[in-house]
């Protein structure tokens, strides 16, 4: 079953995000990821939350797969750059229609 990672960044301090993009997007792909989206262009339909100032959404092959790249040690000192850099949310969804209803891509 496939995952979706979905993170929220509001960037308190950008020296991270050159480094972080440039080699965290090629970590992700080495790994069976894939970006559906990395943006900072977002509107508000409803909801009191503020928009985050960039929205990233992944998709992974499987939660192993995600909880794999998270964890590696590839990734550790980028995702510590992000973590002192930024405010965050990081979700991982899996890919299912609990109610059973709709066709989901798998």
């Amino acid at each position: 079953m496939k995952y979706y990672g979905v993170v929220e960044v509001d960037t308190t301090d950008p020296s991270w995000v050159p480094a972080y993009v440039q080699n965290v997007t090629k970590l992700v792909e080495a790994r069976g990821g894939r970006y559906l989206t990395r943006t900072s262009a977002l509107e508000k339909i409803e909801g009191e939350r503020a928009l985050p100032q960039i929205l990233v959404i992944l998709e992974w092959p499987s939660k192993e797969s995600a909880m794999a790249f998270y964890a590696s040690e590839d990734y550790r000192p980028y995702l510590a750059g992000r973590l002192a850099g930024a405010r965050n949310e990081f979700l991982l969804a899996a890919g299912e229609d609990i109610a059973g209803v709709a066709q989901i891509a798998g």
